[in-house]
């Protein structure tokens, strides 16, 4: 299996070394992972690093609790396509999905609409963060990020108490179908980690132990 073609090559952390994310890249292009997912501050300068190449530049918006104002939730992520971010993961609003689900949906639905009038192109993720979910939750965040048109679910920022299981993979799954992608993220640390979230339904994977999973 190549696994590095499944891969986000993640560095999300709020500290490191400056040349962080341009170890990144070059990790990126030399392994061919799919994309690097870097926080919004640092997307210019990927952009500027993997323009030749075929890994995607993906980043993070209302990263990492999703408690934005829809508005400042779609402002960023229009700045995000405008510098050049070929994906968008938006985390969910836990609280309003828990509590108003038709004011999440009408949030997921304006995003979405709005990237897409500004970049059709641009593949989108959802952030449902499961470790805060039941089941019935996990199922009707699915569910909104599938009527809403999101292009894929995703388990986990990796900033909660705890990452994607395959439990949680085989759901979202079996919620979205087989056309929709599920990316699985957070914990994900060896090779056989990766292909269990595989196995279950991953389509994609969040990662900073990539080059472990790979060699």
């Amino acid at each position: 299996m190549d696994l590095a073609k499944y891969i986000d090559h993640t560095f999300l952390n709020p500290a490191g070394d400056e040349n962080a994310v341009r170890q990144l890249c070059r990790e990126a292009k030399k392994y061919g992972f799919c994309s690097v997912c870097v926080n919004p501050a640092e997307v210019p300068l990927a952009v500027k690093l993997l323009k030749k190449s075929d890994v995607k530049v993906c980043t993070v918006i209302g990263f990492p609790l999703g408690q934005n104002s829809t508005e400042v939730k779609i402002a960023e992520a229009l700045d995000m396509l405008a510098q050049g971010a070929d994906e968008l993961d938006f985390v969910i609003n836990v609280r309003l999905l828990k509590y108003n689900p038709i004011a999440c949906y009408e949030e997921l639905d304006a995003c979405v609409k709005a990237c897409r009038a500004a970049n059709e192109n641009a593949e989108l993720k959802l952030i449902i963060e499961c470790c805060y979910l039941t089941d019935d939750e996990k199922i009707l965040a699915c569910s909104l990020a599938k009527m809403a048109g999101f292009d894929f679910v995703k388990t986990s920022t990796g900033f909660g108490p705890s990452g994607a299981t395959e439990s949680d993979v085989k759901l979202m799954r079996r919620v979205v179908g087989k056309k929709m992608g599920v990316k699985a993220a957070g914990g994900i640390r060896t090779r056989e980690d990766a292909e269990k979230m595989i196995n279950a339904g991953a389509s994609r994977l969040g990662c900073s132990a990539s080059i472990a999973i790979c060699s």
